[in-house]
This record gives C-alpha cells, structure tokens and sequence, in this order.
C-alpha cells in the first residue's frame, strides 16, 4: 500500500489539495469568494501547516511517488478526507478510509447537502446520526456520522 504518515515536506502538497477540494466541493454551495479566493490560499494553508505541526503528525497521505490524497485524524474521528481532484475514482479515498478504519477510525462530520461523500461513506459503514452542528454564517449544516 502507499499511505505513510505525512512529513513537513508534505506541507505545501497538502495545503495544494485541501484548497482545490474545498474550492471544486464547497464553493458551489457557499458561494463566497472572499474565503475560497482570498483566505484559502496555497501559500497561506502551507504557513499554516507549518505553525501547527499537529496538522501534519495526524495526517497520513496516499504516495506513490506523488502525494495524492491525505486523511487527517483526531483520535477515532476523521477530520478531513481529501483526494486530488485530478485523481478522484481510483480508489486512493478507499484506501485512506480504510487505513483510518484499521486504526479505529469510527466517527466523522458531513456536510448535508454532500450527497456524494454520504453515499462514500456508507460504502464502509459509517451512518448518518440525529446530530448535527451550524456551519458558522451559513444556513449549512454538518451532520455526525459514526460507524
């Protein structure tokens, strides 16, 4: 398998693939463009990385000579779950669940309206819950999912 555990190397590749998922997944439903094109910025997400080195020791990433995709983890709860759009459906994002799922990876928050990634998570057994949490600003709304 090529999931490793992520480096400060990874820092900049990382930050690369978080902005453009956010970009290609949550902008069409947000719609503002200050943050997605002003304040989630490659060079700004990188420095953040830097800054908080926990972001990179809970984050294991898909290599196979090119970082594709990454998990990050807090104790049994995924906090994020990105692949590069470039390489969607290849099966890197089961892979990554799936390692999380072996290290007992059994929670997750969803945004409800991403019907997409409800239906990826049901393939490996996570369910939706009653809870759900406000996406700050918005009238979004992230719901809990466990396994």
């Amino acid at each position: 398998m090529h999931i490793r555990r992520a480096e400060q190397r990874d820092a900049s590749r990382l930050a690369e693939i978080e902005v453009f998922s956010y970009r290609l997944n949550f902008y069409p439903i947000f719609k503002t463009d200050e943050y997605f094109f002003s304040e989630l910025t490659v060079p700004i997400l990188t420095e953040e990385y830097r800054m908080e080195p926990e972001r990179i020791n809970s984050s294991f990433v898909y290599d196979d000579g090119v970082v594709k995709g990454f998990i990050r983890l807090r104790g049994k709860h995924i906090e994020k779950l990105f692949v590069e759009p470039a390489f969607t459906g290849r099966g890197i994002g089961a892979a990554l669940i799936s390692h999380a799922i072996g290290l007992g990876a059994n929670e997750l928050l969803v945004l409800e309206k991403n019907t997409r990634a409800i239906r990826f998570y049901n393939r490996f057994g996570f369910r939706l819950t009653e809870e759900k949490q406000p996406v700050d600003d918005t009238n979004e709304f992230l719901i809990l999912m466990k396994r």
